[in-house]
């Protein structure tokens, strides 16, 4: 079960984590009202999900590009 779980949360976009380290909570409180949200509002907090996501590797790709010789 806890392979299940590791392999679920590596396979994911961290946006859950990205979240928890931010806000300074626990990821898998973050995940559960992330989950009671989708159910209640029928998945809408997904697109919410996947823009975040979308956001979150946008970032990640502009730092890898930056070059150094202009950080001064």
């Amino acid at each position: 079960m806890d392979n299940l779980r590791k392999l679920i949360e590596s396979s994911l976009f961290g946006v859950c984590q990205y979240l928890g380290i931010k806000l300074k909570m626990p990821t898998a409180q973050i995940r559960k009202y992330f989950i009671y949200s989708s159910l209640l509002t029928f998945g809408s907090p997904l697109i919410i999900y996947l823009i975040m996501a979308f956001w979150m590797r946008i970032g990640y790709y502009f730092k890898a590009r930056r070059n150094p010789i202009w950080d001064q």
